[in-house]
């Protein structure tokens, strides 16, 4: 299964990336549960893991990539900030967003349940666009290393194909 891949630009508020957003559609099945998305991203080394939703406004964190498996439900989110590209995600889908990439909750259904991981359980922030802070965190995402492992498909995944 090859992931479909999106490049975001810096737009001067939501700095992005340079490596682009990985989206998994359909891999895993629809009623798989959140317990099948944990057990696989820790599998490849993606740990810390979650359950929760995704936060209606736009965001992003500059010290980490982060996985996101949709468990249940489904959600349009808006990926790369204000400018970006809206997506619908579904249960069964899983998007690895590389540290900088703007994501935003526009509207889900009442069932919705993500669950989130990072690379080794990197510790993450959250930041929301402060055009103020855009030198610092640009700094924070090129010190971010890239994963051993792709949180889907492991060492043949296709983020250690499209990433390095």
């Amino acid at each position: 299964m090859r992931p479909d891949v999106h490049h975001f630009e810096d737009d001067g508020a939501i700095p992005n990336s340079p490596l682009p957003v990985l989206v998994y559609a359909g891999a895993l099945e629809r009623d798989a549960g959140a317990r099948a998305y944990e057990d696989l991203f820790a599998e490849h080394g993606w740990l810390g893991a979650w359950r929760d939703g995704i936060f209606p406004f736009h965001h992003f964190h500059s010290t980490a990539h982060e996985v996101l498996g949709i468990a249940a439900g489904s959600a349009e989110v808006m990926l790369g900030g204000a400018d970006g590209h809206r997506f619908e995600l579904r249960a069964g889908d899983v998007v690895v967003l590389p540290a900088g990439t703007g994501h935003c909750n526009l509207g889900s259904s009442d069932d919705l349940l993500v669950v989130g991981a990072y690379p080794d359980g990197m510790d993450r922030d959250l930041r929301r666009g402060d055009p103020a802070e855009h030198d610092e965190v640009v700094a924070n995402i090129a010190r971010v290393p890239l994963p051993d492992q792709d949180p889907v498909q492991g060492e043949n995944g296709g983020l250690v194909e499209v990433w390095r």
